[in-house]
């Protein structure tokens, strides 16, 4: 057919104008024959107009309208298409939403009737209507022609705004269940033998459970048998499981109609690995002595829908005493926060940002935050305990526990991403939880959601802004009705009452609920600036807290500072403008007695936590500089070394904050992925901080007893752990002292000068005070405590040569100045170096000598009663196994390796390996070992406050030590059992290599 050019011209403007993205192809499907009675029906094309999609309802239009049977068939459709309005909206909306149901309707050219129907009755079906409208299927195929047909229903109500994203999760719910009725019933119908055996319950469960359910989404499903009287057991279990099974496949396979949905029975107690059926005497034993936390979350949803629903009611009445007392459990607070932290990891990087279940502010945010505080809030309020998570939500609201305002908010971003959800898998009903990049996709789905003016940008702007608001409340849902209750701001609100924010606290981990509602109320109470911003802040500063091993220690920290700061205006700015610094505060506050100890000494170091570089340990020359400074301002020594102090302390809680951040990560910012880097920083960092310390402290003493010159000069050698750059917290420093009178000064004077400046040293580093002592160990010096404190180079160099024995040699390996005469220290680092690096190597005897005395201290020196496997520092493959390893390998060869020259452990081993005096294997193999017991360590002296060198025995504090090594709530066992696999076989090297095994 022609068209003339003028007519083509308007009806392209028009197509254009009414939504159309490509008017040129819709004009051949209206100029098709089978349109011709319909073509200039000016409702027709204002009804594929208001579409989502015109395009698609046209060409579905065309293809239903093609496959009638006949010309009467079509002639009937197509008036009763331009003159039922009703239908009109139905199928067309159906058709510009849905390619599948499209799909479905040009096979079964004559469902379309089942859309026609306009009662009020029609409007909200229940179980009962979708039974009957199932009843003729007499086998899987017509089952699924059937499901499709009612399926076909629902999804023109829930287009056409008939029903809300509620009722429509509602419906589908209910032909699920009416789908699974007559499913079973013609499993039973097949053998009719296993089912006169048994009582068959089906439990719906999930969204089907919970009645709301999506278009396509698998059916989870328990099954609970009984045997029929005068049956065995174990026979009646074998008929029920026959059953049970037919039942699945009927509504999972595949044939040439597709399938309905899977059922999916893995919720069931052992989940794949357990039976499918059980009696329920058989579940009930297993939720009372095996089930898992989130176990009980998942029977929150548990409906009888099919078979004996007499046995279906037994089964949830048993059950429900067992979910309301889950909160009570043991492992109840671990197994939350296990299941809080976000399984964003296991999405494909690529689809993070589309996810719309599992992603940030997706679905699952909301309903774990309601299924949570169902548990903990519906063993006392049975208003709580439904399945659905938009009525459960408006209880919570209602009692209180919940604020009204951000249940009202969560319920709109609820009803929107599940509305976005039923769109997208609504087109081909596939299972999907992802937003598509395709914009056509994008402009169905908008259009469909009513945004009509720029449907793809609008799009984009709703579901930011509604994920936006579920990862704002999602925090904030379980804490500000906290707040709300002990601030009492708004008189004549529901809120909750004492006993029920006890309970919630205990359920997030506070070990204490009384004292925190106490913190809370001097946090939150009153109208000040500082309470408001802080009412402003609790809600996320408590979840960061209890998402650590002690929230008690977070909050009553928080509020020390806040006390100690709260009229400060640069803190309450630095706090609410900052991103990082609350949450870097919370994570320091929580993870030990450290960090806070040495925070609240000196608050207005919180401010490192807002800057961006402010956990950056600060280098050797940097702090020298400062120091000596303060020390040239000072009015004595005493004031000097104070100060000294002072940014010792301060220094040592930016290396604390930075190491607990770095090994916990924010939300911002993973954790360091590498343990070494970790423990490295921190031994680096105390290393310069003590250098620093002790060159302040010795220029001081200097100055206030003989003005800018000794009479003689004067070095102090860092020895130990602190040569070796490897100090922990709590670390004393292991030193040297070494002077040469000055040319003319005379020896004895010299002598009392040095011994003097020792003496001062030391007791000014240890004065009482609000700062940590330094304590200085000089017992590796010649002749051990029984020699003098100081010595000439000409006295060490006597000593050496005539006396030194080989454990000597042995820790002179970790000799390097630290302090003082630069050219002094330079000279006796040449004294020593032909003892520590001796040519040709160790002879035998020398060898001999020292795996005696590494024996020997074993035996000795371990406490008694320790468990050698879990001792960090003297214990089975722990720091002295692989030191005592390594620095053998550097007496014997550092005369002719040249790499093996140095005070540290992992570059002297590292060297080792590179010069092939050591397998890689083996090397790794210590290097991971010796990390991993620094870092236990680091972590004992974090958490307690005070050194040690086995694993807590309190579970608090152990759980927190786990914690800084990067295991999940509730796995500290599997932390003890991977640091005694790893130090075990580390010993094996030791054995191998340092005894010659």
């Amino acid at each position: 057919m022609t068209v003339p050019q003028g007519r083509r011209s308007s009806t392209f403007t028009r197509l254009l104008r009414h939504g159309f993205t490509d008017p040129s192809a819709a004009e051949r499907l209206l100029d098709d024959p089978a349109l011709s009675a319909v073509r200039d029906d000016p409702l027709l094309l204002d009804a594929l107009g208001a579409t989502a999609d015109p395009d698609l309802a046209l060409l579905g239009l065309v293809r239903l309208v093609e496959a009638q049977d006949d010309d009467l068939g079509r002639r009937e459709l197509l008036d009763t298409l331009v003159t039922a309005k009703p239908l009109r909206d139905r199928l067309l909306g159906v058709l510009g939403a849905s390619e599948a149901l499209a799909d479905h309707l040009a096979r079964h050219p004559l469902d379309w009737r089942a859309l026609v129907t306009y009662e009020s009755a029609d409007l909200h079906p229940g179980v009962a209507d979708f039974e009957r409208g199932l009843a003729d299927a007499a086998d899987p195929e017509s089952l699924r022609v059937a499901y499709r047909r009612c399926l076909l229903s629902i999804a023109a109500r829930d287009v056409c705004g008939t029903t809300d994203v509620a009722e429509a999760a509602a419906e589908l719910a209910d032909l699920a269940t009416a789908t699974l009725r007559a499913a079973l019933a013609q499993a039973r119908a097949a053998a009719p033998g296993d089912a006169a055996q048994c009582r068959l319950a089906v439990i719906a469960m999930g969204k089907c459970g919970g009645h709301e359910l999506n278009y396509v989404s698998d059916v989870d499903v328990i099954f609970v048998a009984e045997a029929t009287e005068g049956t065995d057991e174990d026979k009646a279990m074998r008929a029920a499981t026959r059953l049970a099974s037919h039942m699945m496949r009927i509504c999972s396979e595949t044939n040439v109609e597709g399938t309905i949905w899977p059922v999916d029975a893995n919720l069931r107690p052992e989940g794949r690995n357990g039976p499918l059926v059980r009696t329920l005497s058989s579940h009930l034993a297993y939720y009372q002595r095996w089930a898992k936390t989130w176990e009980f979350q998942a029977l929150l949803k548990a409906r009888p829908v099919a078979g004996d629903l007499a046995l279906g009611e037994e089964y949830v009445d048993a059950l429900a005493p067992l979910v309301w007392q889950a909160a009570e459990r043991e492992n109840f607070v671990p197994d939350v926060q296990k299941m809080r932290r976000r399984v964003v990891e296991n999405i494909p990087a690529g689809e993070v940002d589309r996810e719309l279940k599992l992603g940030p502010g997706g679905l699952r945010d909301v309903e774990f935050a309601v299924q949570m505080l169902q548990l903990v809030h519906g063993r006392s309020d049975r208003s709580l305990r439904s399945g659905s998570t938009l009525v459960a939500l408006q209880a919570l609201g209602a009692g209180g526990y919940v604020g009204r305002v951000d249940a009202a908010q969560l319920d709109d971003a609820y009803r929107f991403l599940r509305s976005l959800e039923h769109r997208i898998q609504l087109y081909k009903l596939r299972r999907t939880h992802l937003v598509p990049e395709d914009d056509a996709d994008l402009r169905r789905i908008g259009r469909s959601l009513g945004m009509r003016t720029e449907p793809i940008t609008e799009l984009g702007r709703a579901w930011k802004r509604h994920t936006s608001v579920v990862r704002r409340l999602h925090e904030k849902l379980f804490y500000r009705p906290l707040l709300d209750a002990v601030a009492q701001l708004a008189p004549g609100e529901a809120r909750l009452s004492t006993e029920a924010a006890r309970e919630r606290l205990v359920a997030l981990g506070y070990a204490d609920p009384s004292a925190a509602l106490r913190h809370l109320e001097a946090l939150a109470s009153g109208v000040t600036r500082k309470a408001a911003i802080q009412r402003t802040l609790l809600p996320v500063l408590l979840g960061w807290f209890a998402d650590s091993a002690d929230p008690d220690a977070g909050l009553l920290g928080f509020r020390k500072v806040s006390d100690a700061l709260g009229k400060t205006p640069w803190y309450l700015r630095l706090l609410r403008d900052e991103g990082a610094a609350a949450e870097n505060l919370a994570r320091v506050l929580s993870a030990g007695r450290l960090a806070p100890d040495l925070l609240l000494r000196a608050p207005e170091a919180v401010a490192l936590l807002g800057d961006s570089g402010g956990l950056e340990p600060r280098g050797r020359a940097h702090l020298e500089q400062e120091i000596l400074a303060a020390v040239r301002r000072a009015d004595g020594a005493e004031q000097a070394v104070t100060v000294a102090r002072g940014v010792r302390r301060r220094e040592m809680f930016r290396t604390a904050a930075g190491d607990l951040i770095g090994s916990y990560g924010t939300e911002d910012s993973p954790a360091e992925a590498d343990p070494g880097t970790l423990v490295d920083r921190v031994g680096d960092a105390v290393s310069d901080l003590t250098a620093a310390t002790i060159a302040g402290t010795l220029r001081a003493v200097v100055r206030e007893g003989w003005g800018d010159t000794l009479p003689t000069r004067f070095a102090v050698i860092g020895m130990g752990r602190f040569g070796g750059h490897e100090l922990s917290y709590g670390s004393d420093a292991d030193v040297l002292f070494v002077h040469e009178p000055r040319e003319g000064a005379d020896e004895q004077e010299a002598a009392k000068a040095a011994a003097k400046v020792v003496a001062e040293m030391r007791r000014l580093l240890q004065l009482p005070s609000a700062d940590p002592p330094l304590l200085i160990d000089a017992d590796l010096r010649p002749e051990g405590r029984s020699g003098p404190l100081v010595r000439t180079l000409r006295s060490y160099e006597a000593y050496y040569r005539r006396w030194s024995l080989v454990w000597e040699s042995q820790a002179l390996l970790r000799a390097e100045p630290v302090a003082g005469d630069e050219e002094l220290g330079r000279a006796f680092v040449e004294l020593v170096d032909p003892l520590r690096y001796p040519a040709e190597g160790l002879g035998e005897d020398a060898v001999r000598e020292i795996r005696r005395l590494k024996a020997r201290m074993e035996a000795e020196r371990m406490p008694r009663g320790a468990d050698p496997t879990l001792n960090a520092k003297l214990g089975r493959g722990g720091l002295s196994d692989v030191e005592w390893t390594v620095q053998l390998l550097q007496l014997e060869h550092g005369w002719a390796e040249p790499g093996l020259r140095t005070t540290r452990t992992r570059q002297a081993l590292a060297a080792a390996c590179a010069a092939e005096l050591i397998p890689a294997q083996d090397a790794a193999t210590l290097d991971e070992a010796w990390v991993l017991a620094a870092r236990v360590r680091n972590a004992v002296m974090l958490v307690r406050g005070r050194a040690g060198d086995t694993f807590p025995s309190d579970g608090r504090e152990l759980a927190a030590v786990a914690r800084y090594l990067g295991y999940d709530p509730g796995h500290v066992g599997e932390m003890l059992d991977d640091y005694r696999r790893i130090t075990r076989r580390a010993r094996a090297v030791v054995e191998e290599r340092f005894y010659g095994a």
